[in-house]
């Protein structure tokens, strides 16, 4: 098991930049694809990003792709996401997530999770 913490979110315009942080203690994350999910209120929680282990292949949900970067430094057990241009809908609460084998968008196959950062936008 690992834990995770997220930290990095805010209250941002639209158009504005965030770096969010995801910090694990447990295990030694190079184990783990790691995921970026997001929940609005009342809606579902939706896939964003995803790494794996090595940091070699990653993937992102088609709303994100080109405005949103992940990453992960191993050595310091963090995985990173980079919001650019910033839109309203991106507003949400933000959760990293840990899961064994490879990158995956489906939030079933993940087994740890942080407790969010949340995300304003104001336009």
């Amino acid at each position: 098991q690992v834990q995770l913490v997220e930290s990095g979110g805010g209250l941002v315009q639209a158009g504005d930049s965030l770096k969010l942080s995801c910090a694990a203690s447990g295990r030694a994350l190079s184990r783990y694809s790691m995921g970026w999910f997001r929940q609005a209120p009342g809606k579902e929680r939706d896939f964003v990003a995803a790494i794996g282990g090595d940091g070699v292949r990653t993937l992102y949900a088609d709303s994100v792709k080109g405005r949103f970067t992940i990453s992960r430094d191993n050595a310091k057990n963090m995985v990173y996401l980079q919001l650019d241009r910033l839109r309203p809908g991106d507003a949400a609460v933000y959760y990293c997530a840990a899961a064994h084998g490879a990158p995956t968008t489906w939030p079933s196959y993940y087994n740890d999770w942080g407790q969010g950062t949340q995300v304003t936008i104001s336009s």
